[in-house]
């Protein structure tokens, strides 16, 4: 499955992500801090989708109340 989430709140404007198998296949970010995305979605490439949630979701960017891997996160509890 693909599929794009528009993240709000954050520097990020769009998330494009590839799960099979529950597993994620890859994630790219548009926008953000490139060095920070590009971070998050290497470590996330191949763990289970369910745990990058789980590690992700409640992750602030400074004084925002989430961040691009926060969104990360909510765009892949909305589609799975």
């Amino acid at each position: 499955m693909e599929f794009d989430y528009t993240p709000k709140g954050v520097c990020s404007r769009n998330i494009h992500v590839e799960v099979e198998d529950g597993i994620v296949k890859n994630v790219q970010f548009t926008g953000g801090c490139s060095g920070n995305t590009q971070g998050v979605a290497a470590l996330c490439k191949g763990m289970k989708a369910e745990d990058v949630i789980a590690r992700l979701k409640d992750i602030k960017c400074g004084a925002k109340p989430t961040s691009c891997p926060a969104q990360l996160a909510k765009g892949l509890q909305e589609n799975l």
